[in-house]
């Protein structure tokens, strides 16, 4: 692979797109948590597909799909982060959270279990943290089964976290939202009991919520049990695909009374409440989840080869 182009800050985040040696793209993040330094929390998001298949409502990475990205093609990213910063591979980072979330459904590729197992033999860095996001889609029982293996045998403790992105508590509506067939909420359910145990994380039940696609708290209090989930509340990125869908944020930065209910009600459920509002530059570095900057940069790389 061959880093082709990057934008962002420093001090906030950078977004790089590269280029295999067919000719294919993927993009991938590091980011930074302000107030917290890079010794303190690193953040790396790496793409596990080049597009996906899934098309979801609100993200730009679906309009393509041309497969899996090899455990090679994973590392390389991760690699190329690191080394850049830490030529030895030595990691003095308190907590390295990886996202296996930038381009690509993590449950669609094996690839991404074999990089969290083998992390270690190629990086020295205690501080390192796996995070799965997931729509959990059918088929991928294999996928959770051997993440489980994984979590119990080396990510026990809170070091590992889990997140199944659920957006709204209709099963009807999310799957106008992400148009694929996935797991039932009873059967996320079933797995997150399992999956953990005292001491770990929390499995994230994440929402962007957006006005179109209902959030009613009490209908998920008989599901998901607050002893095994907690809620995250995010903002809905602006993306091609939210403004193509006419979809429109539920939580405003500059006004939280639209929001502040939610949270209260979810509170009173007697669920653990994230509300994560990163900074407004993230979105136009286009780091943040489901923008798809190898989309402008074909565009911006076809408009220059019109001039």
């Amino acid at each position: 692979m061959k880093i082709l182009t990057s934008t962002g800050k420093e001090d906030l985040a950078i977004v790089y797109i590269a280029e295999t040696a067919g000719g294919n793209l993927i993009e991938f993040v590091e980011s930074l948590q302000n107030p917290k330094p890079r010794t303190e929390k690193w953040i790396l998001t790496v793409s596990t597909l080049y597009g996906c298949p899934v098309d979801c409502t609100i993200c730009d990475a679906g309009p393509y799909y041309l497969g899996r990205i090899s455990k090679e093609g994973i590392f390389w990213q991760i690699n190329y982060m690191i080394t850049k910063r830490y030529p030895d591979a030595v990691v003095p980072v308190k907590q390295l959270k990886i996202h296996f979330t930038r381009m690509g459904e993590p449950a669609f590729n094996m690839n991404v279990l074999e990089v969290i197992e083998e992390f270690d033999l190629y990086f020295d860095a205690p501080g390192f943290m796996p995070s799965v996001s997931s729509i959990v889609p059918n088929g991928s029982d294999k996928f959770f089964d051997e993440l489980l293996r994984i979590k119990n045998a080396k990510f026990n403790k809170g070091n590992f976290q889990l997140q199944f992105s659920v957006h709204t508590t209709d099963e009807k509506k999310r799957d106008e939202l992400i148009p694929v067939k996935k797991w039932s909420f009873e059967k996320m359910s079933e797995y997150g009991e399992r999956f953990h145990e005292r001491g770990d994380r929390k499995i994230t039940l994440s929402f962007a919520p957006s006005n179109e696609y209902p959030v009613e708290p009490g209908n998920l209090i008989d599901i998901f049990d607050p002893k095994h989930f907690l809620i995250k509340l995010t903002p809905l990125n602006t993306t091609n695909s939210t403004i193509k869908n006419r979809l429109s944020s539920v939580i405003n930065p500059l006004d939280r009374d639209r929001f502040q209910h939610l949270e209260v009600e979810f509170s009173e459920l007697g669920y653990e409440v994230i509300v994560s509002i990163g900074e407004y530059e993230e979105n136009k570095i286009g780091s943040t989840c489901g923008q798809n900057i190898v989309t402008q940069f074909r565009n911006s790389e076809e408009i220059t080869e019109n001039l």
